[in-house]
């Protein structure tokens, strides 16, 4: 059984309705809880867990491989209240999706699809949210730079400061640089960017 420790992500979102789950870097997946899937179909409860029921009674997915307790606290009044809660991978989300009939489900296999192929064609998916927010964040350390080099009291622990922003930020920006110029290729296990050597 795990704790709650685990990053929250925005994995899907549609307009009215974003779905944050728990990432596990650990084992490349995110956790939904049966109220979460039906929540991000727009279906009962219920038909998540019959759902579920099939898809491992069919063989599609082994229930220990994509099922775990995670710990959750709550307060319930003055009392801390620990409960476990049975949270399912994005494996078996996309099972369920599958098998769902609903309009939110339609689109999550649109939208899952389109990430497929995406991933086929390109060799990489590429998170555009979080990549435009580290560039935003650059622009910040560049202005933050910039105005600290025009500073005439500028000193060796300011100098030394200004180098660790520069260097911190350095690869962001050879990596939306890159990325402007098509020359990113397919991401390393590591989960970080390769850049294409002219002569590949």
């Amino acid at each position: 059984m795990s704790t709650h420790s685990q990053a929250s992500l925005r994995i899907y979102q549609q307009s009215d309705h974003p779905v944050e789950v728990r990432l596990d870097a650990e084992r490349d997946t995110v956790w939904l809880t049966q109220a979460q899937m039906a929540e991000l179909f727009d279906v009962k409860p219920q038909n998540i867990t019959m759902h579920l029921k099939n898809v491992y009674a069919d063989g599609e997915l082994v229930e220990e491989a994509t099922c775990k307790d995670f710990l959750q606290v709550q307060q319930e009044g003055q009392r801390e209240v620990k409960r476990k809660r049975k949270h399912y991978s994005l494996d078996a989300v996309i099972s369920v999706g599958y098998r769902v009939s609903s309009a939110r489900a339609t689109r999550f296999r649109i939208w899952a699809t389109r990430i497929l192929r995406e991933h086929l064609t390109q060799g990489w998916t590429l998170n555009r949210q979080r990549f435009e927010e580290n560039g935003r964040e650059l622009e910040a350390a560049m202005a933050l730079v910039r105005k600290t080099t025009g500073n005439p009291a500028l000193d060796t622990t300011r100098g030394r400061g200004l180098v660790d922003i520069v260097t911190r930020y350095a690869q962001t920006f050879l990596l939306l640089q890159r990325y402007d110029e098509g020359l990113l290729t397919e991401p390393k296990a590591a989960g970080r960017w390769r850049v294409a050597d002219h002569g590949e």
